[in-house]
């Protein structure tokens, strides 16, 4: 029986698909897998029967990757489950940080009470919320993952002219972009010549305050900045003064903090991205498949720390190994196996950055002491049998 805690409350159309086999609950004692969606996990202990974490969403913030890795823990997420969700949410801002529409309803509200007059008063007031068609305006679009692209694709649909950068394309991503999105050469050509700009690449040292200072100075005078991806990638310090003196028209984020709520021009909205009941029963249903392909099989798809690989079940066996990627680790590995007369049928191995995964399908039963080397050896931090 594999037991499975869940950190936060997640959809029963992905629990439901766990089946007979697994037990799961908020408190579980010792358990093989974790759910988990926003709750932070960095200060939590991490039993040793732990093999997997699968994240019901993108970002991985919460999850303490190194130590994850360190103990031969995989971590899953669910990279385009919620593509459409935050997609229908860009195309919402784009309108709305051009047209002045929640201003423009805010101010209708305080003509309640003018009986007749409200008319009058509407048709006097209206000019101060005119703002642009998107039409024909430039959009450009960094980073270009599932949501870029679904963005890029439907701004093109409505009419505006599109500009993509994306230095890591993927061919899955190229297949399914429209061909009439321009290929932006750099990020300084989509300063330079956009009057939009949407932000999708993830957090990290080196987009940590992506749009900052030295950004803003090489965009247009009344640009749009689009960004819901996470909120550290855009500086709050150097965008409020830009905001002051019109450099930057209007700011929408779905990561408000408190510098940026109620700055006139700023649509800060609270995290709704993925806050859709189709994208939470998406999120869920990719978490748990990939879990319970990792737990039964061995696969791993969509690992944000180990390599993903997929073989087929070929031995009576199946041996895997999570290790550091080093030189001759693979011929460690068949001169354990050499020694106890372990028969290999098939076998691969993958690797990504410091860490490798390998699988060894093999044909004979195998004995608690094949496990006990196969762990003992240097690179590798975690080693188990599926039978």
């Amino acid at each position: 029986m594999h037991k499975i805690l869940c950190l936060n409350k997640i959809s029963p159309i992905g629990t439901d698909r766990l089946g007979a086999n697994y037990e799961f609950s908020t408190d579980m004692q010792n358990p093989e897998g974790i759910l988990v969606r926003s709750a932070a996990m960095h200060d939590m202990d991490l039993p040793e029967e732990l093999l997997a974490i699968a994240r019901a969403g993108a970002g991985v913030n919460n999850i303490p990757i190194p130590k994850c890795s360190e103990k031969g823990i995989v971590v899953f997420n669910t990279p385009g489950a919620n593509a459409n969700a935050v997609k229908e949410l860009v195309l919402a801002a784009l309108f709305m940080t051009s047209r002045k529409i929640i201003p423009a309803i805010d101010w209708a509200k305080t003509l309640k009470g003018n009986g007749k007059e409200v008319s009058k008063m509407v048709e006097k007031g209206k000019g101060a919320f005119a703002g642009p068609e998107i039409m024909g305006k430039k959009l450009g679009v960094i980073g270009l993952g599932a949501i870029g692209v679904l963005v890029a694709n439907a701004a093109h649909s409505l009419g505006m002219q599109v500009y993509g950068y994306d230095p890591f394309l993927s061919v899955d991503a190229a297949w399914h972009l429209f061909s009439s999105v321009e290929k932006a050469a750099s990020m300084d050509a989509i300063f330079a010549n956009c009057d939009y700009i949407t932000v999708h690449v993830p957090l990290n040292d080196s987009t940590r305050g992506l749009i900052g200072a030295d950004a803003l100075a090489k965009m247009k005078n009344g640009v749009r900045i689009l960004n819901f991806s996470r909120g550290e990638l855009v500086d709050t310090a150097a965008i409020l003064p830009a905001l002051a003196d019109g450099k930057v028209a209007a700011y929408a984020t779905d990561f408000p903090d408190d510098p940026l709520i109620g700055v006139e021009n700023v649509l800060a909205i609270p995290h709704l991205g993925a806050s859709t009941p189709e994208s939470e029963d998406n999120c869920a249903v990719m978490a748990v498949d990939q879990m319970k392909d990792y737990l039964e099989n061995g696969n791993i798809v969509n690992s944000v720390n180990f390599p993903a690989i997929s073989m087929p079940r070929s031995g009576h066996n199946r041996i895997c190994l999570a290790h550091r990627n080093i030189p001759n680790t693979i011929g460690s590995f068949t001169a354990v196996c050499g020694e106890e007369n372990i028969n290999i049928e098939n076998m691969l191995s993958k690797s990504r950055g410091d860490w490798a995964y390998t699988i060894l399908d093999v044909s004979n039963d195998i004995a608690p002491e094949l496990i006990e080397k196969l762990e003992a050896l240097e690179p590798v931090v975690r080693a188990r049998v599926i039978l």
